[in-house]
C-alpha cells in the first residue's frame, strides 16, 4: 500500500505562498534595477548633451573671436 504523502503531488500550501511571494519580490527588484539602470543612462545622456552644447558655444565664440 503506497503512503498518502508520496501519493500526493502538487504545491502545498506553504509553496505556493513562498512561490508568490518570491515572484512578487523578484518583479520588485527587477523593476527598481532596470530604473536605476535607465535613471544612470539618462544621466549620462543629459550629460553628453550638456558638454556638446557648451562644447558648440564656446566653438561659436572662439571662432567669431578670430575673424
Amino acid at each position: 500500500m503506497a503512503d498518502k504523502e508520496t501519493e500526493r503531488r502538487g504545491l502545498r500550501l506553504t509553496d505556493l505562498v513562498l512561490l508568490i511571494v518570491l515572484g512578487v519580490v523578484g518583479i520588485v527588484v527587477a523593476f527598481w534595477l532596470l530604473s536605476f539602470i535607465a535613471g544612470i543612462i539618462w544621466w549620462f545622456a543629459k550629460m553628453a548633451i550638456l558638454v556638446a552644447v557648451v562644447g558648440g558655444v564656446l566653438y561659436l565664440l572662439v571662432s567669431r573671436r578670430r575673424h
